[in-house]
């Protein structure tokens, strides 16, 4: 038989707000446990919780941006359930009136078809704590610092058929997000974390099989692989007879296997109803035209302008527009007088070299993009040769340093000095007869050594535009 993957996404994001959803407690990652927590965030009898109004627009922006119709009356529910990292036993919610509804993303599926992947909702809840499993005194430790981060949690409908298509619409959310600025989106802090629904039924078949959720996804291609494992186990179980149970699967990716964790909770067992402590939230006219006009101009929208205005290629584009940071820095150099194709070559080869040399993610960029520009102006006016504007990019890069003052200190400016050329290209000339004699028998290739000679004669100071047209000039004697 035939088997057909059904997967849906919960997908979690936490916002980048400056404070916590319900208090004034900081979200900022890190920080010694249990030290950004107050009476509200941690449930201490009598605290009260207060919405923070950027939470509700943030959630508001990406459900525009997704295509979503935006809850006019939207309200916050209780999620009951009693774990160790949710200090209050429930968890502020939403379920009978989700500030977002419909919409969803158009994905490019594994034979190269569009598809659209529709979203049930979009709601606002706050994060739970962190338990801290310490395998030498067989101890779990609760650290509440990350109770009440404001979350949207972002609801799929079964629509996906493949982990390809996952990704797809996972790279596609993240880089939204991103590019509205509602969260960092950053998988190794936990800011986005998505929940796997998943199950299998003959193909072409129209009821849903028994699903199990995944959780504990810390990478892309973590998804991709506990997807197609579990679909795998799935199958095995069902044609050996037996059935799948449902329940919540925790995935382990050393051993490449997910693991029974506990069964699958429904909706009633969490005995939700109207959190009476918040208000319903009422979203007018007004407010909704605000945070539309608020929105920024999104990737898609950018790739269509940088084919259109910069001239740039595709390849280029598509790598540029998968970070909001990276087309930033792109624009920042194009306003500052660099060429678009100028700025995107530096940016794609030597910035984004240095940021993998030093494990940093692009969106972590802080580069000064005036440093950047002054380096490229002065490679143009042919001041610095591309070796030394890398030099100089480097020490920026690593230092901040102040251009003008790094190029003075390691002399790194282009000597004009006609004479000089001409002596060091005389000089190789002369020290490198075999290669003189290769070059005008017709083997170019010498050329590049012999240019090298050259520079390195000259300590790099030289243009090379210069010494080309004099090392030309010689050979041609």
């Amino acid at each position: 038989m035939k088997w057909e993957l059904v997967c849906g996404l919960e997908v979690h994001v936490e916002m980048n707000t400056r404070t916590k959803i319900f208090c004034g407690c900081t979200t900022e990652f890190g920080g010694a446990p249990n030290t950004h927590v107050c009476p509200v965030c941690t449930g201490q009898p009598g605290a009260l919780p207060v919405l923070n109004r950027q939470v509700v627009e943030n959630a508001m922006m990406t459900g525009l941006a997704l295509g979503c119709d935006i809850t006019r009356l939207t309200r916050f529910d209780r999620k009951n359930y009693f774990y160790p990292d949710l200090p209050k036993a429930y968890q502020i919610s939403q379920l009978y009136a989700p500030i977002c509804t419909k919409g969803g993303i158009e994905v490019t599926t594994e034979e190269g078809k569009k598809k659209f992947i529709r979203l049930h909702e979009i709601h606002m809840e706050e994060d739970a704590g962190k338990l801290v499993h310490d395998p030498w005194t067989e101890s779990t430790l609760c650290d509440y610092n990350r109770c009440g981060v404001p979350l949207m949690e972002i609801v799929t409908e079964p629509d996906f058929r493949s982990a390809h298509e996952v990704i797809d619409f996972l790279t596609k959310l993240r880089s939204t997000l991103q590019f509205l600025g509602v969260s960092d989106c950053k998988m190794q802090e936990g800011s986005i974390r998505a929940d796997l629904n998943i199950s299998v039924r003959p193909a072409g078949g129209d009821k849903l099989g028994t699903r199990t959720e995944m959780k504990n996804m810390n990478s892309f291609k973590a998804i991709a692989r506990a997807i197609d494992t579990e679909a795998r186990r799935q199958i095995e179980t069902l044609e050996s007879g037996n059935k799948v149970v449902q329940e919540t699967r925790r995935w382990d990716d050393n051993k490449d296997a997910s693991f029974a964790m506990r069964s699958k909770e429904n909706a009633q067992d969490y005995r939700y109803f109207p959190e009476p402590d918040l208000p319903p939230v009422y979203i007018d006219d007004a407010w909704l035209d605000k945070v539309r006009g608020s929105l920024p101009e999104l990737a898609d929208a950018k790739r269509v302008r940088y084919r259109e205005q910069y001239r740039l290629t595709e390849h280029d584009i598509g790598i540029l527009c998968q970070s909001a940071r990276l087309c930033r820095l792109l624009e920042e150099l194009v306003a500052l007088g660099t060429e678009p194709k100028e700025a995107a070559n530096w940016i794609l080869s030597e910035v984004l070299r240095l940021c993998k040399e030093a494990g940093l993610d692009a969106g972590d960029l802080q580069l000064d993009a005036g440093r950047l520009a002054h380096i490229i102006e002065l490679l143009t006016a042919g001041k610095l040769t591309r070796a030394s504007a890398r030099q100089a990019l480097e020490a920026v890069f690593a230092d901040d340093a102040d251009v003008d003052a790094f190029i003075r200190e390691k002399g790194l400016l282009v000597e004009r000095d006609a004479g000089a050329v001409a002596a060091a290209v005389d000089q190789v000339l002369r020290d490198n007869p075999d290669a003189v004699k290769k070059f005008r028998t017709g083997n170019e290739k010498v050329y590049g050594f012999l240019t090298g000679q050259c520079m390195k004669l000259l300590r790099g100071k030289a243009d090379p535009k210069d010494v080309n047209a004099a090392l030309r000039e010689a050979l041609a004697q």
